[in-house]
């Protein structure tokens, strides 16, 4: 056990300094993103963005249409990674319904539902301007 005078960091991530804690912090981004990867919502928008992010470099005009086509597919997936986190967190707290518990699960679900919403009118926008005369 520590003294005192020399307590013991919760979390050594915290000591780390430069390349270290970018290395570190850069594995615990892909363990994120393995874990997100057994949801079914985000291995959805992995493959959507497997096909919309190469569409968009074909699709856009400049590097601003470019940038917004991907930005918004790539919004989508971060709402939802954060979502899942979310979620996670309630179910952790436990299982037995809450209602609490149920808004913060809706309001995650809501950020999604407005991202893909968003991303959905940015393409659309894009597809009527280069295809409708």
């Amino acid at each position: 056990m520590p003294s005192p005078q020399s307590p013991e960091p919760v979390n050594p991530q915290k000591l780390r300094r430069g390349v270290a804690r970018v290395w570190h912090a850069t594995g615990y981004s892909l363990a994120g993103l393995r874990a997100a990867w057994l949801h079914p919502a985000f291995r959805l928008e992995v493959l959507l963005a497997l096909v919309l992010l190469p569409a968009a470099t074909v699709l856009a005009r400049s590097w601003v249409e470019a940038a917004l086509l991907a930005g918004s597919v790539l919004l989508v997936m971060i709402v939802e990674l954060l979502n899942t986190a979310i979620e996670s967190v309630v179910d952790r707290t436990g299982l037995e319904w809450n209602a609490l518990s149920k808004q913060a699960k809706d309001m995650g679900s809501a950020a999604v539902f407005l991202s893909v919403l968003l991303a959905s009118g940015v393409w659309i926008a894009a597809l009527a301007e280069r295809f409708i005369p």
